[in-house]
């Protein structure tokens, strides 16, 4: 393994690591804010990726899939996960309300992260040598990384946010019956992307946020 994949593989691993921290930890402040402090009595309201970080779903399972990318020359897909940031509903004021803004803080926070990263990639721009190189490349991938979790999360397939979100608009007897997709909803989703049509949905949303993302920053 030659140093300039090492090198790859690092510039990746750290937007990878902030955005899966960002995102729970941004469940957990947001649902403090509503009345829960489960999270923040279990530490999860940090921005330590220790925390957050699950063996295989942050470290095993997207290192695998960018080795094999780059191994073969395929196009690169993100497909990952973070321990889940524990949320007690019947500590809201108005648990379906709440619920609803502290399911959609991972994905706006990923928005954010994406803009800080368009941001960070524009102003390395204005640098020489070799650390502007190695800069951009770390924020192309913090822009690409954030974006494709936001549009990720927010496929509306329990237990995804956007099936989150799906349930908390639903009537009682629709959301019992939505709900029962849930154990199943993972492995939709690896056979979705397996198959090659999870790339065919997500791809084109990708591409047009970092587009709108790209004018507005000026790239």
């Amino acid at each position: 393994m030659d140093s300039n994949f090492i090198l790859t593989l690092v510039l990746f691993a750290i937007p990878f690591i902030f955005a899966v921290t960002f995102h729970e930890a941004a469940h957990g402040y947001v649902a403090r804010k509503f009345g829960d402090r489960t999270a923040e009595m279990m530490g999860r309201i940090t921005l330590n990726p220790i925390k957050h970080i699950d063996p295989i779903g942050t470290l095993l399972v997207p290192g695998m899939m960018f080795l094999m990318a780059k191994m073969v020359g395929a196009p690169f897909f993100l497909f990952g996960w973070a321990k889940p940031v524990p949320i007690n509903p019947s500590h809201f004021r108005d648990p379906v309300r709440n619920m609803r803004w502290v399911t959609a803080a991972g994905p706006l926070s990923n928005l954010a992260m994406a803009l800080i990263w368009a941001v960070v990639w524009k102003l390395s721009m204005l640098f020489p040598g070799m650390f502007a190189i190695g800069m951009i490349e770390m924020a192309t991938f913090g822009v690409l990384i954030n974006v494709l979790l936001m549009v990720l999360n927010l496929i509306p397939i329990l237990p995804l946010d956007g099936g989150r979100i799906v349930d908390s608009f639903l009537p009682w007897k629709w959301s019992m019956s939505f709900r029962r997709i849930e154990p199943y909803g993972i492995w939709i989703l690896l056979l979705l992307l397996v198959f090659g049509g999870l790339g065919k949905v997500l791809w084109p949303l990708v591409n047009s946020i970092i587009g709108l993302i790209r004018m507005l920053v000026g790239l």
